[in-house]
């Protein structure tokens, strides 16, 4: 049973089952997270920030845009190269 899973080892199983191409908005996914634990929330906004804050501060997730997340695994190679491009040359 999910309900002794973490929040972000949830949230994490979510994104990978949802694949590279969907990320989910945040939202979403913490509704989800909350549906699996069977979690009751008296306060849907303190758990959406408590969840939020969670998975923001696991390196295994990556703010997309837009309210989306996705994992950080799934970076673009085109992102990492236009990265790793805006280094400065000294002559």
């Amino acid at each position: 049973m999910e309900e002794n899973i973490s929040e972000v080892d949830i949230a994490y199983q979510i994104l990978v089952d949802s694949g590279k191409d969907n990320p989910i908005y945040f939202k979403n996914l913490i509704r989800e997270i909350i549906a699996r634990k069977n979690k009751t929330v008296q306060n849907e906004a303190a758990a959406i920030s408590e969840i939020y804050t969670m998975i923001n501060m696991d390196s295994r997730f990556q703010h997309i845009k837009d309210g989306l997340w996705g994992l950080a695994d799934w970076e673009l190679t085109e992102t990492k190269r236009s990265r790793s491009s805006t280094k400065t040359t000294v002559k």
